[in-house]
């Protein structure tokens, strides 16, 4: 079918969608900061506010403290250029100047998240000072945003409008849930009011541009701020709006053209978008089908998820180094960016809420555990903006070869000279999968995702707070401590990889998860997992090993280099080189061993040709390494 007729078709059929009713969601999602974090989570999350994510303004303040572009620096017809802190973008058209509003708001998200989540009073105070910032600068028809009156709501090519509230109105939504403070959560909907006024549902075209670019794309994610204000408020013009959202991006001549709903149904049509836009967009595709419940919504969703499948490594990363070049992941070939490990673990966490689908949750724990984890640095505060799973090299290009001008593939607090947009997100992930560890149903609560944590909730009337002790995933053993005022039904999902398990109370079996009830008072659960050693196949004749959650990798040694210094004591851009270039192949049938201090295997050294034993680690504990063999 000719894809115009394909596109009026489907168009017309999202007009009656409008008028169905949105789905059940499966689960309900507790509130932010009813789940907080312990054991070593909770430590990661104090380092981090020590070090780049408590410290990025100082890092990078002429991103943040100097540009005050949501207040007296927003953006006018007047200014040509501003230092945005990305290669290339230094002088441009005013339309794209909407960058630091990213880099302030993602990092904003995170930095709020943490402080209040690991109780680091300090940080608290420096959060509220913020929000207070912020709320001045709301004008008197509700409008918070980038733009002076000059340019908001009237930009015919690209912009940043959309984009620059959905990272901004996330973080007063998360402030709003941390604190209950009435006065945020006022603004925010006055805000929401303001775009919806001045883009009227069915009655404008807010992703029609004659130039789009990054920011209009990401601007369909401001269905990430009405998907929740619908949950809270049980108001459906929230979720008919994110409809319409969708629907006009889908219409529309934009640069990133994957989620667009005739590309998804269209059998021909390859993957190729900038990797975070791609797995942002899971997400609007998501609220869209939950907000109608249309069969041809369902099978895009169903055609995306499995498209999205096919691109993941070993470690469970997305690729995109920046973009998807390929069809299907490489180990050693295709990298992944760290903001797309983190919005694909956040529609990962969506789509998990809303379908209870009980592999989402392994899928997430498999890249935070593994592919999140192994892209921070061990030791020191940075992360890598780009990494391979088999990492051989981080010298800035792609395992020490392919563009010469390549600069992400090293360890960094701030990746300036790039993009300040992965170490914001580095500071958000945690506490994203914080927030979805626990949800209710019908029946109690539902331990998706398993850590160290704290949950205290209502269920109804009845006041619940569960301790969760483990070292998870380094350990597969759990203590819940229960305080309850009513008994009440409790679910612990069961991972996929879990062979056998012992529990101190009697439970029954549903599915994935176990189930049991637990009386009124104080009841301590101890539970078990055991596993052995997995081999995975992969790609071509290669295999890699996990251990529960955990994929393990063999660590190279490696000679660290200082490509820069910060004025902030103690931050420094790093680079690595291997020590001795060296690589390993596994045969099927060689040995394999656990034991706790490691994965011990027998591979031949592909340049003595003989067989060694090597020790593979968690990849969270590598540099260089090898994952694949």
């Amino acid at each position: 079918m000719n894809r115009n007729i394909l596109l009026t078709l489907l168009l017309l059929s999202l007009k009656t969608w409008a008028q169905n009713q949105p789905l059940p969601e499966k689960y309900q999602p507790l509130l932010l900061g009813e789940i907080k974090p312990t054991g070593w989570i909770k430590t990661q999350m104090r380092q981090d506010l020590q070090g780049f994510s408590g410290n990025l303004d100082r890092l990078v303040p002429d991103l943040i403290l100097k540009d005050d572009i949501y207040g007296k620096n927003r953006l006018t017809k007047a200014i040509k250029s501003k230092d945005v802190g990305a290669l290339g973008l230094g002088e441009n058209d005013v339309q794209i100047l909407w960058w630091n509003s990213e880099t302030q708001s993602n990092w904003r998200d995170g930095f709020v998240r943490q402080a209040f989540l690991s109780g680091d009073l300090a940080n608290q105070r420096k959060a509220k000072a913020y929000i207070s910032h912020i709320l001045a600068t709301q004008d008197a028809d509700g409008y918070l945003g980038v733009y002076a009156p000059d340019l908001r709501y009237k930009l015919t090519g690209e912009n940043g409008e959309l984009w620059a509230k959905a990272s901004l109105f996330r973080v007063l939504l998360s402030y709003y849930e941390l604190t209950k403070d009435a006065k945020t959560w006022q603004a925010l909907l006055s805000a929401v009011d303001n775009v919806m006024v001045n883009y009227p549902i069915n009655r404008s075209s807010p992703f029609k541009a004659e130039k789009p670019f990054a920011g209009l794309s990401h601007g369909l994610v401001f269905t990430d701020v009405l998907d929740r204000l619908h949950q809270l408020t049980g108001n459906r013009k929230y979720v008919d709006y994110a409809l319409f959202l969708y629907r006009d991006y889908s219409k529309n001549t934009v640069s990133e053209t994957d989620v667009q709903l005739p590309n998804i149904l269209n059998d021909s049509y390859l993957m190729h978008g900038h990797g975070v836009h791609s797995y942002e967009h899971l997400r609007p595709l998501i609220v869209a089908y939950w907000a109608s419940g249309a069969d041809t919504l369902k099978e895009a969703l169903d055609r995306y998820t499995h498209r999205i499948n096919q691109l993941i490594t070993p470690s469970g990363g997305p690729i995109g180094d920046e973009w998807i070049t390929r069809q299907t992941a490489d180990a050693t070939q295709t990298g992944y960016e760290y903001c797309s490990i983190h919005e694909l673990l956040h529609s990962h966490a969506v789509l998990l809420q809303k379908s209870g689908e009980p592999s989402l949750a392994d899928a997430i724990e498999r890249s935070f555990f593994n592919a999140a984890q192994g892209a921070r640095h061990p030791t020191k505060s940075s992360i890598a903006y780009l990494k391979t799973d088999n990492s051989f090299a981080m010298t800035g290009t792609k395992n020490d070869g392919g563009d010469p001008k390549q600069t992400r593939y090293k360890y960094s607090p701030a990746h300036q000279d790039a993009a300040v947009c992965c170490v914001p997100n580095a500071g958000r992930i945690a506490s994203y999968y914080v927030q979805s560890m626990w949800v209710k149903d019908a029946d109690g609560l539902v331990a998706n995702l398993l850590g160290p944590c704290q949950v205290s909730t209502r269920l109804g009337t009845n006041r619940v707070r569960i301790d969760e002790t483990t070292e998870y995933p380094y350990q597969n053993n759990f203590v819940f401590t229960i305080n309850a005022e009513k008994p009440f039904l409790l679910k612990i999902r069961k991972p996929a990889w879990v062979e056998q398990l012992t529990s101190s109370q009697a439970y029954e079996t549903e599915g994935a998860y176990i189930k049991m009830m637990v009386k009124g008072g104080q009841t301590v659960v101890k539970l078990a997992f055991q596993t052995s050693v997995k081999q995975h196949s992969f790609a071509q004749h290669e295999t890699f090993f996990s251990y529960g959650p955990l994929v393990y990798a063999l660590p190279f040694a490696a000679q660290e280099a200082v490509a820069k210094s910060f004025p902030v004591a103690g931050f420094f851009d790093l680079t690595y080189r291997p020590v001795q270039a060296q690589t390993f192949r596994f045969s099927p049938g060689q040995k394999v061993d656990y034991q706790p201090s490691g994965i011990l295997i027998e591979a031949i050294n592909t340049k003595t040709q003989a067989v060694e034993q090597i020790r593979l680690v968690p990849m969270a504990k590598t540099i260089l390494r090898q994952v694949t063999f």
